[in-house]
């Protein structure tokens, strides 16, 4: 049986993909520090590679104090819509543990080694790599590639809203490690800051005084205790699973700087809320909330503030939209299997900027991830420059 013509095209798109180059690149990356603040080296060295890959423009774009962004176009030279290929160069700190250096990008065995390959080095560098194959071969598609290797991913994701104040885009792809599953979407982030109010006084005069941390604790303990299952159309509860997730992440309170010499009148926690799609803010709040009416009925002397101090978006793209149904062939004609489709526990830089554009998450990579001595098949390297490639020729095919 013959091939069909989209499947000849995409066997030719992914055949422009320079997959050696993709490996050479990852390791390179891989060598250059990037923790978030200080992603200027990385940005400046991807702003000179690029250069040399065929790009039509190369630009850095301000984003923070010597944190730019990356931002390379291929123009086919035709009307035809925009798609951005993107992902952070910014990364964790190395942890403990490593038996050699975690800066390394040591190829052997058929594997990349060093901190961050995952998170997603690699995953900058295949993205870097499909959109220079593109430009090997105009013929195939119209339109234009931008590829964006943004900052603060780590931070408050300043380098992806950043790149979409300029720049727009009739579809997306986020390189997220997703160990090339197609991921549809992640779950959101709201983070709550409870305020517990006492009254101060010196230890010595502790029963004059209301100690704030000690009136925390049914608190802490009432959040702990939650376990909420929402209602929620079952495609959701398949690929986020059924429990809206809460912990206390963080409590301080006291007389700084040096000792607990008088009684808090002050203890604050921080309780991080991880809902899925279709899931409201207030519908948070009210599991808050009630878990605060408890504390209060346990301990009427407590009294509690609460705020919202941060949020970030979930995410989530039909299975049956265009740009996630060229990625399912895609991954088909390059892989001969069937894709497989999931969603992310992580909080990706689609929480600030999903909603600007059609986004589909698929990167190399797998969890966990900044653990010691991390590597990263090749293969999987090769695999993801192919998968891009052939999906940017179908999203950008001439006559749609």
């Amino acid at each position: 049986m013959s091939a069909s013509p989209i499947d000849t095209t995409l066997e030719a798109a992914a055949a422009l993909v320079d997959a050696d180059d993709a490996v050479a690149l990852t390791c390179e990356l891989v060598r250059i520090p990037s923790v978030q603040g200080e992603e200027g080296e990385i940005a400046r060295y991807l702003h000179g590679r690029m250069g040399r890959m065929g790009f039509d423009d190369v630009g850095l774009q301000d984003a923070l104090p010597d944190r730019p962004n990356v931002v390379g176009v291929v123009d086919s030279g035709r009307p035809g819509p925009t798609l951005v290929l993107t992902g952070h160069i910014d990364t964790k700190p190395v942890c403990v543990g490593w038996s050699g250096d975690p800066y390394s990008g040591r190829l052997d065995d058929g594997k990349v080694h060093g901190h961050a390959v995952m998170d997603m080095k690699a995953g900058v560098a295949t993205l870097t790599e499909a959109a220079a194959a593109l430009a090997r071969d105009r013929s195939l598609w119209c339109g234009k590639v931008v590829l964006a290797a943004v900052a603060d991913h780590m931070g408050q994701q300043q380098g992806a809203i950043r790149f979409f104040e300029e720049h727009r885009a009739d579809y997306s792809i986020l390189g997220e490690l997703t160990d090339l599953e197609i991921y549809l979407g992640h779950r959101g982030r709201l983070y709550w800051d409870v305020t517990s109010v006492g009254r101060a006084a010196h230890t010595c005069h502790r029963h004059r005084a209301i100690n704030a941390i000690a009136k925390m604790v049914p608190l802490v303990e009432e959040v702990e205790a939650l376990r909420h299952v929402p209602d929620l159309p079952a495609d959701v509860t398949e690929l986020f699973g059924p429990e809206l997730f809460t912990a206390v992440g963080r409590i301080y309170g006291g007389l700084p700087p040096g000792g607990p010499s008088m009684i808090p009148d002050e203890c604050v926690i921080r309780i991080d809320s991880r809902p899925q799609p279709g899931i409201e803010e207030g519908d948070v709040r009210a599991l808050i909330e009630g878990a605060i009416a408890r504390a209060r009925a346990r301990d009427p002397e407590a009294r509690y503030e609460l705020v919202l101090a941060d949020r970030k978006s979930p995410h989530l793209i039909a299975r049956e939209h265009p740009l996630t149904e060229a990625l399912a062939r895609s991954i088909r004609a390059v892989t001969g299997a069937e894709p497989v489709y999931g969603a992310g526990s992580w909080l990706a830089d689609t929480a600030s900027v999903g909603h600007l554009a059609p986004t589909v998450i698929y990167g190399p990579g797998r969890e966990p991830v900044y653990m010691p001595d991390e590597w990263l098949d090749v293969a999987d390297i090769h695999t993801a420059a192919r998968v891009y490639a052939a999906t940017a020729v179908q999203l950008l095919a001439p006559g749609g």
